[in-house]
């Protein structure tokens, strides 16, 4: 694989992402969330990097006051354009993460399918994704994330995979620079029935990423412990045999 520029995940975002046989889950991810961080309605949220508001969304529509972030421009307004066609209490807001000024205003925090984590350019950037939840939390206010497992990449990448929805196949691709703790990550998704095409060229998503050791460390630095830790959505428990981590934090 080729690594994309530094700067990837400004400008490579489309809707398209619909269509990934992931998105059919989020009814249950969100049945987990709220179950595992024991939210209640009227609550505040927000939702970091919320890509089209599939997540934001459905907790409308189950009663949460909804704020969600994003730098892509057609998500944002897909997103809106849906809340205001369902009169959902959601709110979204066209913008770079490290932007957004909040201030204990919320009772929760989600970075979602990666919300972002390990996508900017060097590791001090990456940290001001996590100075921006610990401020915008409330004291006691409670943090998810859902992303990819360092030690899981140590010791099983490079590595494919695949997964079979009701309308696309989705077929990834996964290389680690040990030193740096970086993947490369490219996906391709096929819809069902379609011709198929050999790409030429792979180009990688660069995405830091982190072990539970490394989270424990930032968290704390940042007033926030950790209190649960999940390898899916079905409350597994955390393990470097596999590759989804999942972490609930509390700031204190």
């Amino acid at each position: 694989m080729i690594a994309k520029e530094s700067d990837w995940y400004k400008t490579m975002w489309s809707l398209d992402i619909k269509n990934q046989s992931w998105v059919e889950d989020t009814r249950h991810q969100t049945d987990f969330i709220i179950k595992a961080l024991d939210l209640r309605k009227n609550q505040r949220i927000l939702d970091l990097a919320c890509g089209f508001g599939r997540h934001s969304l459905e907790l409308a529509r189950r009663g949460f006051e909804v704020v969600g972030a994003d730098i892509t421009r057609d998500y944002i307004t897909d997103a809106e354009n849906t809340a205001k066609a369902e009169g959902l209490s959601a709110r979204f807001i066209l913008s770079d993460i490290r932007d957004l000024k909040f201030n204990q205003e919320f009772d929760a925090v989600l970075n979602l399918a990666d919300g972002a984590i390990g996508y900017l350019e060097n590791d001090k950037e990456n940290l001001k994704i996590f100075d921006v939840i610990a401020s915008a939390l409330k004291p006691g206010g409670k943090h998810f994330m859902d992303v990819c497992n360092a030690e899981y990449a140590e010791s099983h990448f490079p590595a494919t995979g695949w997964e079979a929805g009701e309308t696309t196949l989705s077929l990834s691709l996964f290389e680690w620079n040990s030193k740096k703790k970086i993947m490369l990550y490219g996906g391709k998704t096929l819809p069902y029935g379609d011709p198929l095409v050999k790409p030429e060229i792979i180009f990688g998503d660069p995405i830091r990423l982190y072990s539970r050791k490394e989270l424990d460390v930032i968290f704390k630095q940042r007033n926030m412990v950790i209190k649960e830790t999940y390898s899916n959505y079905y409350g597994k428990p955390e393990t470097p045999k596999e590759l989804q981590l999942m972490v609930y934090s509390v700031k204190r």
